[in-house]
């Protein structure tokens, strides 16, 4: 019996020692100031307006400032162009949320790719925390999620997968086709926290 057990706490140990690691987040712990949340009008609150998107709201459950740079109607492919306002502000963690009007204007999914890619590499250089956050809710977004996730994985970023799955599809959580309520909202910003909680 006692050969059995030492045999069980080694193999134990061995599942244990052998168990994929999860990916080293970049730049934890940095001592920059607030979280910025750098998107298109999701982040920006529509449907909702800006005191009650999910960048409000998440400022409301953490301990750091967080600035809403959300613009309606931005792709991914355009939003490089804002990031120097954005590193700006010297933040600790940058949330880059981008791809629903990539999908929808026709942007090809490897331009979205490299724009989101270029994003993160400058947020981790000028020494913040990168976070790729998914939009998700319908099926077309899944090559997106699927990208958004290894980009995170290969550079040590933060993913958020799917912040709009069961909203996309739910009238409740709706203020129109696209947009989540303030409902809506309440259920991304606390999907949002709970994916960075632990690196704040």
């Amino acid at each position: 019996m006692r050969k059995i057990i030492i045999i069980l706490l080694v193999l134990g140990v061995l599942v244990w020692w052998l168990r994929p690691s999860a990916p080293e987040i970049k730049n934890v712990h940095n001592a920059f100031g607030p979280v910025v949340v750098f998107g298109d009008s999701l982040t920006a609150g529509t449907g909702a307006g800006r005191e009650k998107s999910y960048p409000a709201l998440l400022g409301r459950k953490i301990s750091r400032p967080v600035i809403n740079m959300g613009l309606p109607g931005d792709t991914a492919a355009a939003a490089p162009a804002r990031l120097a306002q954005v590193l700006e502000q010297r933040p600790y963690m940058v949330l880059i949320e981008f791809g629903g009007n990539d999908f929808m204007r026709g942007v090809p999914i490897t331009q979205t790719e490299a724009a989101v890619r270029k994003m993160v590499d400058d947020v981790q250089a000028a020494g913040a925390v990168a976070v790729v956050v998914d939009t998700g809710g319908y099926a077309g977004m899944r090559p997106y999620t699927k990208i958004y996730k290894q980009i995170a994985a290969e550079k040590g970023a933060v993913f958020v997968p799917g912040i709009l799955d069961g909203i996309f599809t739910k009238n409740k959580f709706k203020a129109d086709p696209i947009h989540p309520n303030a409902a809506g909202y309440e259920v991304v910003a606390e999907r949002v926290h709970k994916a960075i909680q632990p690196y704040l």
